[in-house]
């Protein structure tokens, strides 16, 4: 595990998720089906949490959140985030404390097939929910998720920072930039009052983690074919990529919002990003996967067409780290055992609800 740099941090940034805080508090998850807001929801329950998931459908087969059995410990609604009456509806009815909105429609490639429902989803969802919040003004806090690809990508070596520009060369990339548009002029036009809710978004890059099928992203892809005994198919190996647990970033989330509740001066963006030396190609995630499985894997080049994918983006997350106290607890070497570790109770049989808990709760020790 890497050791945390020596930072001077803002007064009361502890850099620790409460469990205090979090005891009995209502939370709304959008989006609480997916691979992130399957961990989320059992963080949060695990911390007492009231939590509300509202989600369309659940976005694979298999996934985290019913293989977790995450839906037995929560309140549920059944909502697109594109139908803004049902939204707001939940919002007026569980009157939650806290937003984390996490719906979107996650994946490049599926953004090039459907660029208007990628739009529909990441921009007029959060156009959505921030409305319903404005409407129904209960929630202290609001966060909205969403990606490092949020930056116009110059393909260079510095990490982005919270205030470069937005935009992207794919529906999904630019979908997301203009989501953080939203969320700027949303808190500039309506949230800016020191009463009213607070208002940031959270940006972070590749995340793994046990529980993720995720179509073309190469963990999961790594992992289904481990688990299915077949060889796996790479593409753009010698790509770099910044790579994180999943706990990483989630757990800046909800430090987030606690300082959200406690001033509105946290209410802007935030990179929650892995160290530099956690940038590893393509190449080296599958080796390192390899020597930690239990079993054989092969892998080979996928030599067919792909889109264009960037070579190389990371984040600078110096103002989380400073004025949030919040860093990244595990190293890319302990994520990769975690993940493996859990795809191995589930070739196993095990009970992964209880796996995924206890790697929380060992991420909580590390704090």
């Amino acid at each position: 595990m890497s050791a945390v740099a020596d930072l001077e941090i803002a007064p009361g940034a502890s850099g620790r998720v409460d469990p205090s805080f979090w005891q009995g508090r209502r939370v709304l998850v959008t989006g609480h089906t997916g691979f992130k807001g399957a961990w989320l929801c059992l963080w949060l329950q695990s911390l007492g949490a009231e939590v509300v998931g509202l989600s369309a459908e659940v976005p694979t087969r298999p996934s985290l959140y019913e293989l977790a059995a995450v839906g037995s410990g929560l309140q549920e609604a059944t909502v697109d985030v594109r139908d803004f009456d049902a939204l707001a509806a939940v919002i007026e009815r569980h009157r939650p404390e806290v937003v984390v909105h996490m719906a979107a429609q996650p994946l490049v490639r599926r953004s090039l097939e459907d660029p208007r429902g990628t739009y529909e989803t990441n921009v007029m969802g959060t156009v959505n929910v921030l409305d319903a919040v404005r409407r129904h003004p209960s929630p202290r806090a609001v966060v909205n998720v969403t990606s490092d690809k949020c930056y116009e990508n110059r393909d260079w070596e510095w990490g982005y920072r919270e205030y470069e520009p937005k935009g992207g060369d794919d529906p999904y990339s630019s979908s997301k930039g203009c989501a953080e548009l939203v969320t700027a002029a949303f808190r500039r036009s309506y949230f800016s009052g020191d009463d009213g809710p607070r208002l940031a978004s959270a940006r972070a890059g590749n995340v793994i983690g046990g529980g993720d099928w995720a179509l073309d992203r190469l963990v999961p892809d790594i992992m289904a074919a481990a688990l299915a005994g077949e060889r796996v198919r790479i593409r753009n190996p010698n790509s770099i990529r910044p790579w994180q647990h999943v706990l990483c970033p989630l757990s800046g989330y909800l430090i987030l919002a606690q300082r959200l509740c406690e001033s509105p001066a946290y209410a802007e963006g935030w990179n929650f990003g892995p160290a530099d030396e956690d940038a590893r190609p393509v190449s080296w995630i599958v080796e390192r996967i390899a020597e930690r499985w239990p079993g054989r894997l092969d892998s080979a080049v996928d030599e067919a067409e792909h889109p264009p994918e960037a070579r190389y983006l990371k984040l600078d997350s110096s103002r989380a780290r400073l004025r949030l106290g919040w860093a990244p607890r595990w190293d890319l070497a302990e994520a990769l055992t975690r993940t493996v570790d859990w795809y191995g109770v589930l070739r196993e049989g095990g009970d992964v609800r209880q796996a995924t808990l206890e790697q929380i709760a060992a991420y909580q020790r590390t704090e």
